[in-house]
């Protein structure tokens, strides 16, 4: 069963997603790199959920090449903004509220599973990374990427510099960063132990610029 809030800190809704879908339309450059990652391991149709999508840019990408692609959130305010941003598009996505500890979506119905930025989020961690076994077909992969705990501050500061956004937006998620986020995130070690707990046999857990990527094979 899962927990009354399925979420770390302050919830995602209201102006707080509507700053953030503003914010992170900055980084499309590196959505759309990672749409072409993922579409180049993938065959024609197949099918992808994306797990905390936000104002979902990347499964909108990642509909734009072809995929069937479904997204669950916890945010009530990212469900409606990530539609609207998919009508804008003019490209189906299924855009639905859920819990990533408590997917509501049929075992062994996925080809591909991403979840980026958010894993460090999650109240219930290695009940979301069972739940991503659970709905992957068999020799399907789940890709998690998200910040790691000892990431360089200064490597948060050249991220968020690179945005473009206002020097006070600027400040703002520099204190976001520093305050909460990074005492968030986990190590590489940490990550690899609860991939094991949850089940995968092999996962690979790898440094990536600014955080890691879990690559997780079922």
């Amino acid at each position: 069963m899962a927990t009354a809030k399925a979420y770390k800190g302050m919830g995602m809704e209201g102006s707080i997603a509507r700053w953030y879908d503003r914010t992170t339309r900055k980084g499309m450059p590196d959505i759309r790199a990672l749409a072409d990652r993922i579409a180049a391991r993938l065959p024609a149709g197949a099918t992808i959920l994306e797990i905390a999508p936000g104002p979902g840019f990347l499964s909108i990408e990642l509909a734009k090449r072809g995929f069937l692609v479904r997204a669950v959130d916890i945010s009530k305010s990212f469900v409606a903004i990530a539609r609207r941003n998919a009508a804008a598009e003019g490209v189906k996505v299924q855009f639905d509220l859920g819990n990533a500890a408590a997917l509501l979506v049929e075992d062994a119905s996925v080809d591909f599973l991403i979840c980026r930025a958010a894993f460090k989020n999650f109240a219930e961690p290695v009940k979301a990374l069972s739940e991503m076994r659970r709905v992957l077909k068999p020799g399907g992969t789940a890709l998690v990427i998200d910040m790691r705990r000892d990431v360089p501050v200064a490597e948060v500061r050249q991220y968020v510099n690179g945005l473009g956004v206002s020097w006070l937006n600027r400040q703002f998620m520099m204190l976001v960063f520093r305050a909460m986020l990074i005492k968030r995130a986990y190590t590489l070690d940490a990550v690899r132990r609860m991939a094991a707990d949850a089940g995968w046999i092999t996962p690979c857990v790898e440094t990536a610029p600014f955080g890691f990527e879990a690559w997780l094979t079922k």
